[in-house]
């Protein structure tokens, strides 16, 4: 039987925990959802019922960034994961040379200061930039395209920038997931006769299933939040055909007369979809039999 004391020791650690997780994290919500019932400003917030839920219904710029916001998580975060995950499964094999400087150089973009990054992409999609003079050059269009003031092209912007900013990030989760898998399963694959398509659907995705998971929802996480790529490189426009949900909500708390109650509930409307669709995702990857 534990010692009272180890005991003891092991509940006041957790509790130090819990208490900055209460603090930091329930609290604000509980705030948040007592908040989203308020309507006015600073000491004038007054409860007004369902007021803002009934204006979250109606309000056509919410449903509009919410569903940019949708298109770029549809579309990013497959391709993103799929791309780390590849990477990773190739980074892993013990025989390429230098597997640390891969890594590195595919990594780098995660650090790359935002500035920096959205310089990068401005200047590269610019009129005069080298994609247009690349596509110029090859005689693929014959006048330069408006990346960032076309609403179809500037989306695509970011979500390249996205997908080459972040598939570094993941790709370290997989690489982790996949030194934890037996050598000997791939040796006994490759006497089988798998060839790589076989091995890496039929082994690695398996495998890598919590991961896969875990991933999934970070990055849907951090989508639904996106707010400095789009301001950096587009600032939401033209019109609102870029703009997302988080800086919507920035607008409505900053940017506009200040709604704090109303820009609360789009913020738990963001939260209810986050939730509802991790729950989707768990039962549909859910394995039979569970």
């Amino acid at each position: 039987m534990e010692n009272k004391k180890t005991v003891l020791a092991r509940w006041s650690m957790i509790s130090i925990a819990a208490v900055c997780v209460m603090v930091f994290s329930y609290v604000p919500t509980a705030s948040a959802f007592l908040l989203s019932f308020q309507t006015g400003k600073g000491a004038n917030l007054q409860f007004n019922g369902f007021a803002n839920y009934i204006r979250l219904i109606n309000d056509g710029t919410f449903w509009v960034t919410l569903g940019n916001t949708l298109i770029y998580a549809a579309v990013e975060i497959p391709i993103m994961l799929f791309i780390a995950l590849v990477v990773a499964v190739l980074l892993n094999d013990p025989n390429i040379k230098e597997r640390g400087v891969y890594r590195t150089c595919i990594f780098l973009p995660c650090v790359t200061s935002m500035v920096s990054y959205s310089i990068l992409f401005k200047n590269i999609f610019a009129l005069d930039g080298i994609i247009n003079n690349l596509l110029l050059r090859l005689n693929i269009v014959a006048t330069p395209i408006p990346f960032v003031l076309d609403a179809f092209w500037a989306k695509v912007v970011i979500i390249v920038s996205l997908i080459w900013r972040y598939t570094g990030y993941y790709m370290i989760f997989y690489l982790a997931g996949l030194q934890n898998i037996d050598p000997s399963i791939y040796e006994a694959a490759k006497l089988d006769g798998c060839n790589f398509n076989q091995t890496f659907f039929k082994i690695t995705v398996p495998l890598l299933k919590p991961i896969i998971f875990l991933t999934t929802i970070m990055a849907l996480n951090s989508t639904l939040q996106l707010f400095d790529e789009v301001v950096n490189l587009t600032g939401g426009g033209p019109g609102n055909s870029t703009r997302t949900i988080s800086e919507y909500i920035y607008d409505l708390s900053f940017n506009y007369v200040p709604s704090y109650g109303y820009s609360a509930t789009v913020s738990l409307a963001v939260f209810a979809l986050v939730v509802a669709l991790t729950i989707l995702q768990k039962e549909v990857t859910r394995e039979k039999g569970e």
